[in-house]
């Protein structure tokens, strides 16, 4: 009577879930705007990029000029950004998120001036050189203005 084998059953591999996240550059001539994260949970302590995840449904324009707003209450026209890197940032415990980044220059007639518009999570904000960010800011936004200046259309940080 023949008999059949059953194939050896393979690993279960775990769809990934990285977070997609928008992040804004903001320049003002040789200056990059950033704002020092607290209260969040998240890298808080450090200076980042504005930025946030995409929601259910939402298009990554919208994401970043929803951000824009909530974070340093920035008005962006739908035409404004311009997506000039995305980054692929694995952070020290193993999580990985990518992060589409989009550069404006900042016109205050247009845009306004920058404010803190989440102080509950943000301790303040402030422009830096691009070439001289603080040592406190996170990787993952310094990855994206390193990107910018060299423009690499993808980068790796953190694999």
């Amino acid at each position: 009577m023949p008999t059949h084998r059953i194939p050896a059953a393979r690993p279960v591999r775990a769809t990934p879930t990285h977070p997609v996240d928008v992040l804004l550059l903001l320049t003002d001539g040789d200056d990059v705007l950033l704002a020092l994260r607290s209260g969040t949970g998240y890298a808080d302590g450090r200076w980042n990029l504005p930025s946030g995840k995409l929601e259910h449904g939402e298009d990554a324009v919208t994401a970043l000029r929803r951000e824009s707003a909530e974070e340093v209450g920035l008005r962006l026209a739908a035409d404004e950004p311009r997506l000039i890197t995305t980054v692929h940032y694995r952070t020290p415990s193993g999580h990985a998120r990518v992060g589409l980044t989009f550069h404006v220059r900042h016109d205050p007639a247009r845009h306004g001036v920058p404010v803190n518009a989440e102080p509950h999570k943000c301790a303040g904000i402030g422009w830096f050189r691009w070439d001289a960010l603080p040592s406190s800011t996170y990787p993952y936004s310094a990855a994206c203005v390193e990107a910018w200046r060299s423009r690499a259309p993808l980068t790796l940080r953190g694999w």
